[in-house]
């Protein structure tokens, strides 16, 4: 039996969501488990009382803020976070001998100073920001420059292949002033400092959505991904159980064909032996014990005498 491909994807596709559905779920439920700090000031109190064993995963909102801002080549903006990319946009020839577009990067620059958040009762720094979920870089600039066309650079790149359109160059921010909602493990050192790094294990955040507005939107992904795992399982079940019943009817089909066949065979084989009376001692005895599979499938009297090769 053929392997019913379709269906065996899809129940592989439903398995993977369901699990995608049960992660987030499983993030909203540690969300909602997170210590809530009502200002920064509230903050270092709940750490001066809480437990020196067992880290402390809090959820706080402030500003971002930072000593030493960024400032943007192009833009002028100011931020803590800046990434620079600069893509080559040109024209190659495919197989098929058109035209046709592709980038390639050319420059790749992160930038990123020290920063802390800051409520107005305080300030807590943040650490490894980078890494964390719910970043969004906010895309400051993005510039075109066209490449000069000279005789001498225009002909080697026909030779090449390519034709140069020119630099499109980006940069991305996260600037100073904007409110974001930190999750994370936070830490007070012996100067009384408070940072927020990621936790060894749990949830790490960035983002500039409220802890209210992160919990509902993992609960809504996971209801998405169950539902969707439900409807691929449901397909790949049609699927798989659709090619099982084909198989059992070809396998029926089959058998009652043969049975046909045979029975065919014996009644052809009890005419000849009736009309072969007298003669069957000098007749030689190889025809009658000729293979039953001689015989047509079509008209089951007649031997055949052409066979139909699936293609």
């Amino acid at each position: 039996m053929m392997i019913p491909w379709g269906g065996v994807g899809c129940c592989l596709s439903a398995a993977a969501l369901y699990l995608l559905g049960r992660s987030s779920g499983r993030d909203a439920e540690v969300l909602r488990s997170v210590a809530r700090a009502g200002s920064m000031k509230d903050l270092a109190a709940i750490l001066d009382t809480a437990s020196k064993v067992l880290p402390l995963v809090v959820a706080v909102s402030g500003r971002v803020g930072s000593d030493t801002p960024l400032i943007c080549q192009q833009s002028g903006m100011r931020g803590v976070i800046v990434e620079e990319t600069a893509e080559q946009h040109f024209l190659k020839h495919n197989d098929a001998g058109s035209w046709i577009q592709d980038s390639a990067v050319m420059l790749s620059v992160s930038k990123e100073v020290p920063w802390y958040l800051d409520d107005g009762t305080g300030r807590v720094y943040m650490v490894g920001a980078r890494s964390a979920a719910g970043l969004i870089l906010t895309v400051a600039s993005e510039v075109f420059e066209e490449s000069g066309r000279t005789l001498v650079r225009g002909t080697l790149d026909y030779l090449q292949g390519l034709k140069m359109l020119g630099v499109k160059r980006t940069e991305r921010v996260l600037p100073t002033g904007i409110s974001l909602t930190v999750v994370g493990e936070a830490i007070k050192d012996d100067v009384g400092t408070i940072r927020i790094q990621r936790p060894h294990k749990g949830p790490f955040y960035v983002s500039p959505k409220s802890i209210d507005q992160l919990i509902m939107n993992l609960g809504k992904w996971a209801k998405l991904y169950r539902l969707a795992s439900m409807g691929f399982a449901t397909f790949g079940a049609f699927l798989l159980a659709k090619r099982a019943i084909q198989h059992f009817l070809e396998r029926k089909r089959r058998h009652e064909l043969q049975k046909r066949v045979l029975n065919a065979a014996a009644q052809r084989q009890a005419r000849e032996a009736e009309g072969s009376i007298g003669s069957s001692d000098t007749e030689p005895n190889s025809k009658k014990d000729q293979l039953v599979l001689d015989i047509c499938v079509i008209c089951l009297e007649q031997e055949y005498n052409a066979v139909f090769v699936p293609v």
